[in-house]
């Protein structure tokens, strides 16, 4: 039985939490299944996402706490996803608690001023912590700068120009090295700088395992290796994930993260003009949405590439679950969105996500995401806590 904390959902109104607890059957496995439980509340009955098997006897009732402490965040109304470790690995919450209390704020804070002078900042930094883990597993090595002798992963085009944010983790890395010096991972940093990007664009938080450690090795080449591609069809994307660890409902919940960021006309022209000898275009695009993405990315124009169009048109700011309402409409930008609706294999878990509400998807994307991140950690022989994050000490 895996060792997952449950996760509690706080609510605050003007300072006064007022809630009823309730019982959840649990099912004959010792697990409770997705919305099966409720919490009373001034604002109503909310559906909560249990993500542990409890320690209960098969056939008792589970007894959900809500936690006590609440959190103020931008309305009186608040929304806490914690989601502790569960992998076997020795990563831990609150690691840096006495070594270096202030990290997480001072990442926070680095990402609040990135993103008050571009907003976009976020996608490019949950992106990068997606990146850095398909290689060579969550070691930070993404944000190594090239050397004269080794052209890096971030100087891929996979990584590059998609990835943005490396100035905001190295100002994050410089002020922490300045409070507590040889003490953060970068690697931990990436982790927290994704995390909180979610948080300001979809509302997400969770707890970050950390205790990495910091990789000494970067390879432009190994990112396709690696990295699956947009032009991969849903076996092949189920295949790729499946060999990093992750399960085919997790790789659907992290897609969710394509509700926001654009895409340079290189990655979707194959599914317009070369989908394959039969069709040119992908015959489960609906034909508008075709002709729409034709009119700003004709076939053949100089720099045709600087051609941008976003994502999830809906909601293109905002990290929620409307990205798989665009699949159902056949309105996935990518051959590697679309064909999540049209595989047999994943169709399900699209339309699931369809009809739930979006702060279950929330709760399933924070659970992926720290999930994927306690995959194929170093230890400590294998690497370092680097002085500066672009370069190995």
């Amino acid at each position: 039985m895996l060792l997952i904390d449950v996760c509690s959902l706080v609510y605050k109104e003007l300072n006064q939490l007022s809630v009823s607890f309730t019982y959840c059957s649990m099912q004959s496995d010792g697990s409770i299944p997705f919305g099966s439980c409720q919490i009373n509340t001034t604002l109503g009955k909310l559906i909560i996402l249990n993500l542990r098997p409890l320690p209960c006897m098969m056939g008792y009732k589970a007894f959900i706490k809500v936690e006590s402490e609440c959190y103020k965040w931008l309305s009186s109304l608040v929304l806490i996803l914690l989601v502790l470790p569960w992998t076997s690995t020795s990563l831990k919450v609150d690691f840096y608690k006495t070594t270096c209390p202030s990290a997480e704020a001072i990442v926070r804070r680095a990402i609040n001023k990135a993103v008050s002078l571009n907003p976009g900042i976020v996608v490019g930094l949950i992106r990068m912590h997606f990146h850095d883990y398909f290689v060579r597993g969550c070691d930070g090595s993404v944000l190594l700068e090239s050397t004269p002798s080794n052209p890096s992963e971030r100087e891929h085009p996979a990584d590059n120009p998609s990835l943005r944010g490396f100035e905001v983790i190295n100002e994050a890395k410089a002020q922490i090295e300045a409070e507590c010096p040889h003490t953060v991972l970068c690697v931990d940093i990436l982790a927290f700088a994704a995390r909180d990007s979610a948080s300001k664009v979809g509302g997400i938080n969770y707890a970050v395992p950390i205790e990495r450690i910091d990789g000494r090795v970067s390879i432009s080449n190994e990112v396709a290796q690696n990295l699956p591609p947009p032009t991969f069809n849903a076996q092949q994307l189920i295949n790729s994930f499946k060999r990093k660890g992750l399960s085919v409902d997790e790789m659907v919940t992290l897609f969710g993260a394509h509700s926001i960021g654009v895409s340079h006309y290189s990655s979707f022209s194959n599914h317009l003009y070369s989908f394959n000898a039969m069709f040119p275009q992908d015959p489960s695009m609906d034909p508008k949405f075709g002709t729409l993405l034709k009119t700003k990315c004709p076939p053949c124009s100089n720099d045709i590439d600087d051609n941008i169009v976003a994502l999830d048109a809906s909601t293109p700011n905002r990290l929620d679950n409307n990205y798989y309402r665009g699949l159902k409409n056949h309105r996935g930008l990518l051959t590697s969105d679309q064909t999540l609706l049209t595989s047999p294999s994943t169709k399900p878990m699209v339309l699931s996500n369809v009809k739930q509400a979006s702060s279950i998807w929330a709760l399933k994307f924070a659970k992926a995401m720290v999930h994927m991140g306690s995959i194929d950690v170093l230890t400590a022989s294998q690497g370092e806590i680097r002085k500066s994050c672009s370069v190995v000490n």
